[in-house]
């Protein structure tokens, strides 16, 4: 039988007893309040388990349990909430906050073509601890920008439906293929007698010498297998309509000769030669998919060609031409070695739907 003073049994409504769960189960709610939660969504569901047993379940003090059951039982869910704390009145008024915000988005310095923290605390006569806060509140960052490219292809719906179709639904009985060039890529080193590249270490990142020494370059063609994730790859010297024949050669000898060929490519010249039109023409199950102009985001050989450049390019020395080849060979063989599917999941009418308010929130942008 348990001791001590008796307290009235806790009955929830349905209402509370989802707000208290929901407090309890999120996980963005404060770990203060969830714990309140379950302490009061026990009590209820236990009423004869005395607070000291409930205390150790949930590694706190008997006390606790007791003052959380008394204030629910007075104030209900009111009662779990933490009353507002003592401090110093606020010097920022909400127009001071609006007058800051405005200024940033609306005008600009006469001296820069964008605010400083320093800047804008000088202009609106506030701390420039105060501008930080507020930008930081708002999400603002006037020192940063990006660019953009919108397609002026005519068809660009029309492409963006095939393509997409494509990657949403494939044909029965086909391969989908994103092929593409990587031209130019760098075989460099560092220069002979510059210091050499300083290893990671906590709190450092890796360190190399700025200047480099050209070796050569080379180019590789690529076709991924959507769904497989596997890749098929050729590296030239150069990259013209022949060696984009010889590529697509390859391509067919590699794949099922039983299923038809849909391969996305972009709008290079080399893709469009008389010579290129004739060897489509002696193989019949290869159909070529143009991406809109200005629109290489939509081929997934692209994020292929991304994951190479960072992993296997960008911070290593070839000391020749034929060093970065082997170099792009063995990236495929690890690929396919392991291969990981890369999956569309946008459907066309949503990236439509957004190209679309863009140009609307976009003045003069003759799209």
């Amino acid at each position: 039988m348990a001791h001590g003073p008796q307290t009235a049994r806790i009955v929830l409504t349905p209402e509370e007893r989802e707000a208290l769960t929901r407090w309890a189960r999120r996980g963005r709610t404060a770990q203060a309040l969830a714990l309140r939660a379950r302490l009061v969504l026990a009590c209820a569901d236990r009423p004869d388990v005395p607070h000291g047993q409930l205390a150790r379940e949930f590694g706190v003090h008997r006390v606790t349990v007791g003052v959380w059951r008394k204030l629910f039982a007075a104030r209900r869910l009111e009662g779990l909430k933490d009353d507002p704390r003592t401090g110093a009145p606020r010097r920022i008024s909400d127009a001071d906050v609006e007058r800051a915000i405005a200024t940033t988005l609306e005008q600009a310095p006469a001296n820069a073509t964008h605010w400083s923290t320093r800047g804008l605390a000088k202009a609106v006569g506030m701390s420039q601890t105060t501008v930080s806060r507020i930008w930081r509140a708002f999400g603002l960052q006037p020192h940063r920008s990006e660019t953009f490219k919108l397609s002026t292809d005519p068809l660009f719906v029309e492409k963006v439906r095939d393509i997409v179709g494509l990657y949403l639904a494939p044909p029965a009985r086909a391969l989908v293929l994103c092929g593409d060039e990587k031209p130019q890529s760098q075989a460099t080193s560092g220069t002979t007698g510059t210091t050499p590249v300083l290893p990671v270490r906590p709190g450092q990142p890796e360190r190399q010498t700025h200047d480099y020494v050209r070796h050569g370059t080379r180019d590789l063609f690529a076709a991924l297998d959507v769904k497989a994730g596997t890749v098929i790859g050729e590296v030239h010297g150069r990259h013209r309509s022949e060696e984009f024949r010889h590529f697509l050669d390859t391509v067919h000898a590699n794949t099922p000769l039983e299923l038809d060929l849909h391969l996305i490519l972009d709008n290079a010249s080399t893709h469009k030669t008389e010579l290129i039109k004739r060897w489509l023409l002696k193989h019949p199950r290869v159909h070529l998919h143009f991406t809109p102009t200005s629109a290489s985001w939509i081929n997934l050989v692209e994020c292929w060609f991304s994951l190479l450049q960072r992993r296997a390019i960008a911070r290593a020395e070839f000391a020749g031409p034929e060093a970065l080849e082997a170099a792009l060979h063995a990236y495929i063989a690890a690929t396919n070695a392991d291969p990981k599917p890369f999956v569309w999941t946008k459907s066309a009418d949503d990236i439509l739907a957004s190209v679309k308010r863009f140009c609307q929130r976009t003045s003069g942008s003759d799209h």
